[in-house]
C-alpha cells in the first residue's frame, strides 16, 4: 500500500501541473542569473568546434581554450562596442523620430477623417501609436545591451565549460555502466546541436551584412544597429525577421517616406528569403525545422519567462530540444510534432 501512493503522486497531472508552474515561476524569479548562464552555454556550444580542432593539431588544452576565449573577446568586445555607441545614438536621437512619426500620423488622420466619418483619431489613438512602438523597440534594445554588457560572468563560465568539455567522455565512462552507447548518444546530439548554431550563426552574420548593405544603400539612419539586430533576429525563424525590420522601415518612413519605407521592405522579404528558405535549408537540411506554431508559442512563453532575451533563446532552446528527442526511438515522435509540417500535393 505504502508503495502505490507515491507511484500515484509522482504520475498525478495535477502534482506535474504544479511542479511545471513552480519550475516557471523559479525561472522567471532568478532570471538576472540563469539568462547570463544560458548564453554562456550557447556561446559554449559554439566555440567547441575551434576548440577541438586546435585540440587535433596537439595543441595543449589550456592553450587551446585561450586561444578561442581570446577569439571570442576580440570578436564579443567589437559587437558591444558597435551595438553600444549606435544604441546611444539611436536613444538621443528618439524624441525627433517619435515627433516625426506623430506628425505623420496626424497626416494620416486627418486623409482618413472623411472615409472614417471623424472617427480616425481615436482609432489611432487607442490601436495605433508609431511613437509608443519607437519607445518600445528603444526599451527592449536597451535591455539586451544591458545583458550583453555583463560580460565577466558569461565570460567566466565559457571558460570553465570549455575547460571541462575535455574531461566529460572520461566522466560518461565512469558515470554510466553502458557508457559507449552513452557517449556516442551523447556526441551525436552535441555534433548536431553544434552543426545547427555554428551555420545558424554564419547564416545570421551573413543575412546581418546583407541587412547593412541594403540600409547604406539608401542612407537609413544607424544601420550598424539594425545589422546587428537583423543577425540576432534571424535566430527567431519566420518572425524574428518581421520583428527586425520594424525599427529600420519606421526610420526609412520618418526620414524619406512611405516610397522608400516599402522598398527597406521589399529587401528585408528577399534577404530573407534567400537565406531561409534556399541556403539555410541546403546547409543544415530540412529535418532540422521547426513547425511555424511551434515557434511562435515557444517565442511567446520564453518572451515571458526571460523577456527580449527569451525570445532570441526561444528557438534555440526549442531546437536543442528537438535534436535531443530526435536522437532517442523511444521519443523520436515527439521531434516529428515540433517539426514542420509535410503537405501532400
Amino acid at each position: 500500500m505504502s508503495n502505490t501512493v507515491p507511484q500515484k503522486l509522482r504520475t498525478s497531472p495535477l502534482l506535474l501541473t504544479a511542479a511545471f508552474i513552480i519550475i516557471i515561476a523559479g525561472l522567471r524569479a532568478a532570471t538576472s542569473i540563469i539568462i547570463p548562464f544560458l548564453l554562456a552555454i550557447f556561446i559554449a556550444i559554439i566555440c567547441l568546434p575551434p576548440l577541438r580542432f586546435l585540440q587535433r593539431k596537439n595543441i595543449p588544452n589550456v592553450l587551446a581554450v585561450l586561444i578561442v576565449i581570446l577569439g571570442f573577446l576580440f570578436i564579443g568586445f567589437l559587437l558591444i562596442l558597435l551595438f553600444e555607441s549606435s544604441l546611444g545614438d539611436f536613444s538621443s536621437a528618439l524624441p525627433f523620430y517619435q515627433e516625426r512619426l506623430n506628425q505623420i500620423t496626424k497626416d494620416i488622420v486627418q486623409l482618413l477623417q472623411p472615409i472614417t466619418n471623424g472617427s480616425a483619431d481615436q482609432i489611432f489613438n487607442e490601436y495605433i501609436n508609431p511613437s509608443v512602438l519607437m519607445q518600445l523597440i528603444a526599451n527592449s534594445l536597451s535591455s539586451i545591451g544591458a545583458v550583453l554588457t555583463n560580460s565577466l560572468l558569461i565570460l567566466l563560465t565559457v571558460i570553465f565549460i570549455l575547460l571541462e568539455a575535455s574531461g566529460l567522455p572520461f566522466k560518461i565512462n565512469q558515470a554510466f555502466s553502458n557508457s559507449k552507447n552513452s557517449l556516442v548518444s551523447f556526441e551525436n546530439f552535441i555534433n548536431s546541436v553544434n552543426k545547427y548554431l555554428g551555420l545558424k550563426t554564419i547564416i545570421s552574420f551573413f543575412t546581418g551584412v546583407c541587412v547593412y548593405i541594403w540600409l547604406i544603400i539608401f542612407g537609413i539612419d544607424f544601420p550598424i544597429l539594425w545589422g546587428l539586430i537583423a543577425g540576432i533576429m534571424n535566430f527567431i525563424p519566420n518572425i524574428g525577421s518581421i520583428i527586425a525590420a520594424v525599427p529600420a522601415v519606421l526610420l526609412a518612413l520618418v526620414q524619406f517616406g512611405p516610397g522608400t519605407a516599402l522598398i527597406i521592405i521589399a529587401g528585408y522579404i528577399f534577404i530573407n528569403m534567400v537565406f531561409g528558405n534556399f541556403i539555410e535549408p541546403r546547409l543544415m537540411g530540412k529535418k532540422l525545422g521547426l513547425s511555424t506554431l511551434v515557434v511562435f508559442i515557444s517565442l511567446v512563453f520564453w518572451g515571458w519567462v526571460f523577456g527580449p532575451i527569451g525570445m532570441l533563446l526561444s528557438v534555440p532552446l526549442t531546437m536543442i530540444l528537438k535534436i535531443a528527442l530526435e536522437g532517442n526511438s523511444n521519443t523520436e515522435h515527439w521531434a516529428v510534432l515540433l517539426g514542420p509540417s509535410k503537405t501532400k500535393v
